[in-house]
């Protein structure tokens, strides 16, 4: 039967649970969501502020590893930073307001590269973890970053000033309605990075919460990432597992 893709919909992907060392001594608490067949890209997430509910399940995080692997063939890695919890257990350590994440960051990385056998992974940041993006996610493995929703709460103009230097691809989809930083204000606060590319998303809102937002996101990461994926199919057959594309 041939349904659309709802917020409940998962589709068929190779999961398993990981564990993340970090070269601090913690063990971090993830998740794996691998294509069945060819892999385009992998995507490592890194999740909103913890204090405020954010974990490696926070939604439009936990629809990329329901979806991508199948729509796109991108993989999808998922954990929670220190003292973070989710439906998969709870991360070692304590929450330190993306100082001692460092290390979360660094560690998770390099369990991609060493572990996964990563060939072109892009750090995605929501909210808090777009910080962490601009601030840790410096290893000159990755292919570049994709901030979603940045509020630069914590990021230095240093930070600003090494992606500019270090010229490697930087996006920030920024909602309409944005809380922290709305579209006019992060073309002039991210002017530091002339190479950045900026795309206001009309009607969003920070959490991105309804479904054409969550298909935006997931679209525009495509496009990074693996765009000859896209469109991305809205339809599934349940029966098979398999997306439905119009023609």
């Amino acid at each position: 039967m041939i349904a659309p893709i709802r917020s409940s919909t998962v589709l068929p992907a190779s999961r398993r649970p990981i564990t993340i060392p970090t070269s601090d001594g913690l063990h971090l608490v993830g998740e794996v969501a691998a294509p069945i067949g060819a892999r385009q890209a992998s995507i490592l997430c890194l999740h909103p502020l913890p204090t405020h509910g954010g974990m490696m399940d926070s939604h439009i995080y936990r629809k990329a590893a329901n979806r991508l692997p199948a729509l796109a063939g991108i993989e999808v890695i998922r954990f929670n930073t220190r003292g973070t919890s989710s439906e998969a257990g709870t991360s070692e350590g304590q929450f330190d307001n993306g100082e001692s994440e460092q290390f979360d960051v660094e560690g998770a990385i390099d369990y991609a590269f060493s572990e996964l056998a990563v060939e072109n992974l892009w750090v995605v940041g929501w909210s808090f973890g777009t910080d962490l993006a601009l601030r840790h996610a410096r290893d000159p493995r990755i292919s570049g970053l994709i901030l979603l929703s940045p509020p630069l709460r914590t990021s230095k103009i240093t930070d600003l000033e090494f992606w500019r230097e270090d010229g490697r691809p930087v996006i920030a989809l920024v909602p309409e309605h944005d809380d922290y930083l709305k579209p006019h204000e992060a073309r002039e606060r991210f002017s530091v990075i002339p190479h950045i590319e900026i795309i206001a998303v009309e009607e969003a809102k920070h959490l991105w919460v309804g479904e054409p937002s969550v298909y935006r996101v997931l679209s525009e990461i495509t496009r990074v990432v693996a765009p000859e994926a896209l469109p991305l199919a809205r339809d599934w057959n349940e029966d098979t597992g398999e997306p439905i594309y119009q023609a």
